[in-house]
């Protein structure tokens, strides 16, 4: 019969090994995956090297924030806001994390959005000017600190944190978006966002996740009683 720490290091060995390069995440993953994927193995060489990791954050940037710049022109719609951009870092840099699996991303996005909502409706500050126009007042304050409390209690609470959320709850309470209709575009946003993640990933060949990360193998045992010799 097998032991405990045998068992283990069978269930390691059948997960799959995914170096992390000179800057950490999987990124030198997805670039080398990419890059045999479209046939072209003397750059797949060369994928750990921090000029073509440089160059494939540069492209896949304005490539994620070009792509909803055209469908925000098309529909006239804000499908641009700043907690994009952290949250595309995440799903290229460390996409096998929790953070970086789609379902921490949007149930941490729509946690930030509603309490961010929320808290505008609760202070009356829903038809109020964004404070960087209108200046900073206490309900404002009130706001902003609420909001933010209630998305980090809530991701935590709901097993779901996403660090990008926090930017995205402040958005919403220092009223740059007011309307619950630019709530719903910020998380169609989100949605495009979580939808080319999954297809570059998986092109690259890695195991991103559909909806939820695979949790991580414990390898800690538990402490026993110490037993005398």
């Amino acid at each position: 019969m097998k032991n405990p720490s045998e068992t283990e290091s069978e269930a390691q060995d059948a997960e799959p090994r995914i170096g992390t390069g000179p800057i950490g995440g999987q990124m030198s993953a997805i670039v080398s995956g990419l890059l045999l994927r479209f046939r072209l193995p003397s750059l797949s060489k060369r994928h750990g090297s921090t000029v073509i990791l440089a160059a494939f954050s540069f492209i896949n940037g304005c490539l994620s924030i070009g792509l909803m710049g055209v469908v925000a022109l098309v529909t006239g719609q804000p499908f641009i806001f700043p907690s994009l951009g952290p949250t595309a870092f995440l799903y290229f840099y460390t996409p096998l994390t929790p953070a970086a699996s789609p379902r921490n991303a949007i149930i941490g996005h729509l946690i930030g959005a509603l309490a961010g909502w929320g808290s505008l409706l609760l202070f009356g500050l829903h038809h109020a000017g964004p404070a960087l126009s209108a200046g900073v007042t206490g309900p404002r304050i009130g706001a902003a600190a609420l909001s933010l409390g209630l998305t980090s209690g809530l991701m935590v609470l709901l097993k779901a944190p996403h660090p990008p959320a926090g930017a995205t709850t402040l958005i919403i309470s220092l009223g740059l978006f007011r309307t619950f209709d630019q709530v719903i575009v910020l998380m169609v946003a989100v949605l495009l966002l979580t939808l080319q993640a999954i297809a570059i990933n998986r092109l690259a060949g890695l195991p991103y996740p559909l909806w939820n990360a695979k949790p991580a193998i414990q390898t800690t045992r538990p402490q026993g009683r110490a037993t005398r010799s």
